[in-house]
């Protein structure tokens, strides 16, 4: 046997009370301000956060909560929610431990009362299916099916998956909200995991997570990940010792070698086993566990993903439908072949920011805000339509493509993902360590640093615009240090210091550093000189797409692009006017637009130069 779990709950729930941070120490350089310290100011952004609340909001619990009741035994008149969610699907009660993850968050920032009732109603209703159950579990699927993943290894579809989005999400409401009836209950959901697991050898765990095929029915989530982070809240063993379980050596090896085995592995299934390593790394400090994530993250980056960050798409050795145009990685730099139209899945660039961020606190080095910078605004805010709320699975950028946006109906992983990602619109824009604070995206925004008394409005339209403005309000002068991220594309920034131009020379992705004493009403502002640029497929220079700044170009076009010409001869001939893009080239004259500002028209990102 692995471990016996024995569950010490009232000396566990004793202890974590009195406690708002992990009993471990950690290794970050910086920190996230806590969420409910940024606060996004009204612009563009906040209305996108805003379209994800109203629709939150439109969402009805009772209907949420039907397919749990009825597993549980519990009576329920509900309509049954539809997509994934339906009472016939292995995945049904996945997208409840988005919405908990998601309201959660929006509760902890705005302290908003209808959110805040229908999220302790949702805890107290499903608390009532978990005592149903009486041994711990909660699910919306029947516990017959680990039955079936621990007998046969496959048939079902992935319930670890599921249930460890319950688990986070009820770990999610208590972090933000501090109810312990969550707390207790994913306490409980852990110790029954832990029961499961005790009774099977070494061997029949690898069978159960071992998930080398096309799109693994055993697809285990981020059972590692949450059951870490229940650890840094409980600092009971028992949790450290469980979460272990599910972190396998054959993925982790070869990534602590710095070898890319990632050719046919489904996306989403081990790119959350990694934020997973991230977690045990600032427990254990274990460097097996940093080099593996260091490495994965270069090796994503560099040679899996698309220029704006996604990544996924087809598998090179196809035995699914699915995997013949989604979900897996392919051959290493070799990206060209694969636009079909759905790549790019959403749950994919949600978690690679997660890590991104994680890799961030770790180092403060530039090229990961960097990075977080263009899938923020060229990955994760096009997932979204701006004037609807609603969602893609999949952002394809071949050529022509459409959007499919989600039916409001349609539960599937990718818009519980993307209502959590709508929901964390602040984060990722401002750090702190004891003597400085790092600025790292330009959203109208306010700061409040309450351990200095110091607080930091940020107003502009980045990036429609190209002035960024900064006011500090402080209760006394304070020496303290002022980080601007300098992102990779930016050649030439002016820096403004309560109005006077200072002479300071910036390059490319690094930091301005202001250190100074600072005093209340100080300004700074930032103006960022754009330019228009190309990046091009790593396997075919003559496959670019076109970047404006920070921006991501798409050309509304309904046929194939191929251009005439070469890189610089394409560059010369695209202008900007009152934030209207084309490009005259061929003999034709192409409209574009920001990626993230494309809804219903037929679009292309990648285009393909052809001389012959």
């Amino acid at each position: 046997m692995r471990h016996v779990f024995i569950a010490l709950l009232l000396v566990t729930h004793s202890r974590v009370y009195s406690q708002n941070v992990p009993l471990i120490s950690n290794i970050e350089k910086v920190i996230p301000f806590p969420s409910k310290s940024v606060t996004l100011t009204p612009s563009w952004i906040k209305e996108r956060e805003d379209l994800n609340i109203a629709y939150l909001k439109s969402l009805d619990p009772d209907r949420l909560l039907h397919n749990f009741r009825i597993n549980a035994g519990l009576s329920s008149t509900a309509k049954p929610l539809e997509g994934w969610e339906a009472p016939n699907i292995g995945l049904r009660g996945h997208f409840v431990g988005h919405y908990l993850s998601a309201v959660a968050s929006l509760v902890e920032k705005y302290a908003d009362t209808e959110l805040s009732k229908r999220l302790n109603y949702m805890v107290d209703e499903l608390h009532k299916c978990q005592q149903a159950f009486g041994n711990g579990y909660l699910s919306a699927f029947p516990e017959k099916d680990f039955v079936v993943l621990e007998t046969k290894y496959s048939g079902v579809w992935a319930p670890y998956y599921t249930y460890h989005k319950i688990m986070q999400g009820l770990l999610d409401v208590y972090v933000c909200t501090g109810n312990k009836k969550a707390y207790e209950m994913a306490v409980d959901m852990a110790a029954y995991v832990d029961k499961r697991m005790s009774k099977l050898d070494e061997k029949a765990i690898e069978n159960v997570l071992y998930s080398v095929g096309a799109n693994p029915s055993n697809e285990a989530g981020a059972m590692n990940e949450v059951l870490y982070k229940l650890y840094k809240i409980s600092g009971d063993p028992k949790h450290l010792a469980l979460a272990k379980v599910f972190d396998r050596e054959w993925f982790l090896i070869p990534l602590s070698k710095n070898n890319d085995i990632l050719s046919g592995l489904h996306s989403n299934t081990h790119l959350v086993l990694v934020n997973g390593f991230a977690q045990r790394y600032s427990i254990t400090k274990e460097t097996l566990y940093r080099d593996a994530v260091l490495n994965f993250w270069d090796m994503l980056i560099n040679d899996h993903a698309y220029v704006n960050g996604s990544s996924s798409g087809p598998r090179p050795n196809v035995v699914t439908p699915t995997s013949l145009s989604a979900e897996h990685w392919g051959v290493p730099g070799h990206l060209s072949n694969t636009m079909t139209k759905e790549i790019a899945e959403s749950c994919v660039s949600h978690n690679t920011q997660k890590l991104t961020s994680t890799l961030f606190t770790w180092t403060t080095d530039p090229k990961y805000a960097d990075a977080f910078m263009n899938t923020f605004y060229n990955s994760i805010l096009a997932l979204q339509s701006g004037y609807s709320g609603k969602c893609v699975y999949h952002l394809p950028l071949g050529s022509p493509e459409k959007k499919n946006f989600l039916k409001e109906n349609d539960f599937r992983c990718c818009n519980g993902t993307t209502i959590e990602a709508f929901s964390l619109l602040n984060s990722g824009i401002y750090y702190h360590n004891d003597s400085a604070l790092w600025v790292n995206l330009y959203i109208p925004s306010t700061v409040d640093w309450a351990q200095k008394g110091i607080g930091l409005e940020q107003s502009g339209n980045f990036p429609t615009d190209t002035c960024v403005e900064f006011r500090l309000s402080i209760k006394k002068k304070t020496a303290f240090t002022l980080k601007f991220l300098i992102p990779s594309w930016a050649k030439n920034v002016d820096i403004y210091l309560n109005d006077e131009k200072q002479s300071i020379r910036t390059s490319p992705d690094s930091y301005v550093n202001l250190n100074r004493v600072w005093k209340n009403n100080d300004k700074i502002k930032l103006v960022f000189h754009y330019n228009f640029y190309i990046k091009t497929m790593p396997d075919d220079k003559n496959v670019i797409a076109i970047f404006y700044g920070p921006t991501l170009l798409a050309f509304e076009n309904t046929s194939e692009l191929i251009l005439k010409g070469d890189s610089n001869n394409i560059l010369n001939n695209l202008s900007v006017q009152d934030h209207t893009f084309h490009l005259y080239n061929g003999g034709k004259i192409y409209l574009l637009r920001p990626l993230y500002d494309v809804e219903e028209q037929a679009y292309g990102v990648y285009a393909t130069i052809r001389n012959y």
